[in-house]
């Protein structure tokens, strides 16, 4: 199949934005184009309609792409533990729980074979791939056992663009390096350079760009700007370390805790395109200050991470403002800390036994082998009654409520999340709630009316259309700094 394969000089070159910038263009050219990356590291995942989980960037790219996300997109996802180890999950499945040499000795080739058979599965419908490679593909200590960069290259005899970050200084010696690291035939298949998030006169980077043409023998074929707010999803939580808060002096503030294991960030992205709402993240050993609400999103190991909440005193200061009649909402793992007891009774989570939750809700969990991970469509029940409601569910706990009074259902399934009598603190299973427009502005509202502001109209599109508006303006821009001519077959 025809194939273009992007590589960076660094993690965190623009990799993953410029593949789903470039599916978008080629989507719009008229190319049955499908984005692909053999295997990735990251905590924020999508479930696809099939229930398998793939990077959610892989998902955001296919969106680009104008196609449907698919387990052949992301055949190898591992999900970082926090203790030296990895959740692997391959081919949409959850396979086990390993460390770096174990992964390697036991799933390596496991892995290539879904990688192969990922790609000629897509290579029977679609015209073109658009493959990420991950990290650098010149880390010499790596190569032998690196599954996703230039071993995919040369399988499909890509035309590959090598993308390096100029905002972080170095970028001619990251080129040359990386170049000069490369084996022969992989530096064969780089045919294009791409400088990404230049500020600046291009004017005065063009005699770097004539030096580095003359001496590699490659054109470099994009000079793209810096862009202050894509509002491209971050992969990983190191994203977060570098995200500025939203801009402040809006009407409400919401603070999201940050933690260790953070995972599906991605949830509060639509929060973050409301122009009415600051989101901000708080550490667990920052001051909680005084939001209108605070959410507890998703962990990949919860009770390590309610165990730094109670440890930094973060927890307390969440059952204090709880108790002072603040707004608290938990998403996944953070649904689970809401409660009272949170049990692992076989150390799934490397920590067995029983633990005392935040205790805001009458909730016992059971963290189990089984994961649950599946779309949904429901009902909402809170805070307006009949909203069409669609997310996606990834979890390995079962979660019950300990005593009926005090509780109401979130939606109609009973398993998917439960609100107090106050409408103060919410759970849910259910992940990219907030995409649901009508469900956010109403929830918004709650918060606004509390603090005397008047409600936001409801009915409105979902995120899902902001989401496309802002991946064409992503797409417009990188082609206007894009010379594709040496790179599609």
């Amino acid at each position: 199949m025809k194939a273009i394969m992007i590589v960076g000089t660094t993690s965190h070159a623009g990799k993953s934005l410029l593949t789903a910038a470039l599916c978008r263009i080629l989507s719009r050219r008229g190319w049955r184009v499908t984005p692909f990356k053999g295997q990735n590291m990251a905590l924020n995942a999508y479930v696809t309609s099939s229930g398998g989980e793939i990077g959610y960037a892989q998902a955001v790219q296919a969106w680009a792409a104008g196609v449907s996300p698919r387990i052949e997109m992301n055949p190898i996802l591992l999900k970082p533990q926090g203790d030296m180890t990895s959740q692997v999950i391959l081919k949409g499945r959850a396979v086990g729980k390993v460390s770096a040499a174990d992964y390697y000795e036991h799933y390596f080739e496991p892995g290539w074979q879904a990688i192969e058979e990922s790609l000629r599965r897509l290579g029977e419908e679609f015209d073109l791939v658009v493959c990420e490679g991950a990290g650098s593909p010149a880390e010499i200590n790596l190569k032998h056992r690196d599954l996703t960069n230039m071993r995919v290259a040369k399988h499909l005899n890509a035309s590959t663009i090598l993308v390096v970050d100029i905002d972080r200084g170095g970028a001619f010696a990251h080129i040359i390096g990386t170049l000069e690291l490369l084996e022969p035939d992989e530096r064969a298949l780089i045919r294009g350079i791409v400088i990404n998030k230049f500020r600046g006169q291009r004017s005065l980077l063009q005699s770097g760009i004539d030096w580095l043409q003359e001496r590699t023998g490659i054109p470099v074929i994009g000079v793209i700007p810096w862009m202050e707010d894509s509002g491209f999803p971050a992969e990983d939580s190191l994203d977060l370390f570098e995200r500025r808060t939203s801009q402040s002096n809006r009407d409400l503030t919401i603070a999201v805790v940050r933690l260790p294991r953070i995972s599906n960030f991605t949830d509060f992205d639509p929060l973050e395109s409301e122009s009415t709402v600051t989101v901000k993240y708080v550490g667990p050993k920052d001051s909680l200050g005084y939001p209108d609400a605070v959410i507890i999103p998703g962990s990949k190991a919860t009770i390590a991470d309610l165990l730094t909440l109670q440890k930094t005193g973060m927890a307390e200061e969440i059952q204090n403002y709880a108790a002072a009649g603040g707004t608290v909402l938990g998403v996944c793992g953070g649904f689970q800390m809401l409660g009272k007891i949170l049990a692992d009774p076989e150390g799934l989570e490397g920590h067995e036994g029983r633990y005392k939750g935040l205790g805001l809700l009458p909730l016992k969990t059971v963290i189990t082998g089984q994961k649950v991970a599946r779309q949904r469509l429901v009902s909402s029940n809170f805070p307006q009654t009949g909203l069409p409601v669609s997310g996606y569910e990834i979890h390995q706990g079962r979660t019950q409520v300990m005593e009926g009074e005090g509780v109401q259902l979130l939606f109609e399934d009973a398993n998917l999340g439960v609100v107090d009598k106050s409408l103060s603190v919410w759970g849910t299973y259910l992940h990219g709630l907030f995409d649901n427009g009508p469900w956010r502005r109403a929830w918004l509202n709650r918060l606004r009316q509390q603090r005397g502001l008047k409600s936001l109209p409801t009915g409105i599109s979902n995120y899902r259309e902001q989401r496309e508006a802002l991946l064409d303006a992503l797409a417009t821009q990188v082609e206007s700094h894009l010379d594709l001519g040496p790179i599609l077959p």
